[in-house]
């Protein structure tokens, strides 16, 4: 953002701080194992502090490989590793590309994914946090986020008891509702993770697919409050 436009950028943003009766609510369509999911999330946790209070953030979960049961091929550790470092170039994050070097990998993001339902269900407020620990504890860490043991660490670092999450994360309903979601994201037209829309009174309007910067994703958004 240049500093000619960001006067426009301040003034809008005050206004619609004063005119909006309701928080509107941003969907953050991602998924735990989703390489550019790790390098956006930074950027939907700053714009969720810079507008606290006045915007509402869901995270939605999208379906990425979610019920792979293959072992990585090398074309697709190669596919992966040059997304790794288009994502460390841009967001400037820690990769731990160890994992590349592991055999027979099967890439499944199901139990992760599964892992952010339930805490989402048990401490909607806390799902971003653990969303950002998922995606260091894969990226950067290389653990694995199949390994039950290892989501009830990460968990666990959020005050969510190892008992009340495995019971949660044991149940049918559960994966029914995953599935459920999956489809919800579908239907959206979700082909790209990361991928943002806004909730308003006046409906759904997609903001974002694909890593974006802050300054263009606030814009955006200002764009469509204004025009609501």
């Amino acid at each position: 953002m240049s500093w000619s436009s960001a006067p426009v950028l301040v003034s809008s943003y005050l206004k619609l701080m004063i005119q909006l009766p309701n928080s509107p609510t941003l969907l953050y369509v991602a998924n735990p194992m989703s390489a550019w999911c790790y390098g956006f999330t930074p950027i939907v946790r700053r714009l969720k502090a810079l507008w606290h209070g006045r915007l509402q953030v869901k995270l939605l979960l999208g379906n990425l490989q979610a019920y792979a049961t293959e072992s990585l091929l090398k074309e697709e550790k190669e596919r992966l590793a040059l997304s790794w470092h288009r994502v460390q170039e841009r967001a400037f994050l820690p990769f731990d590309y160890s994992f590349f070097t592991r055999p027979h990998f099967v890439f499944a993001t199901e139990p992760a994914c599964k892992a952010l339902l339930c805490v989402r269900l048990l401490r909607p407020l806390l799902t971003l946090e653990v969303l950002r620990a998922m995606h260091s504890a894969f990226f950067a860490d290389g653990l694995d986020l199949k390994d039950p043991a290892v989501l009830v660490r990460i968990v666990g670092l959020f005050g969510i008891s190892e008992n009340l999450f495995l019971t949660l994360f044991e149940a049918e309903e559960i994966m029914q509702q995953l599935e459920e979601e999956f489809a919800h994201v579908e239907q959206l037209g979700v082909s790209n993770f990361p991928s943002v829309f806004l909730q308003t009174s006046q409906g759904i309007e997609q903001l974002a697919t694909g890593f974006c910067p802050l300054d263009q994703l606030e814009q955006r958004m200002l764009q469509v409050l204004e025009a609501a």
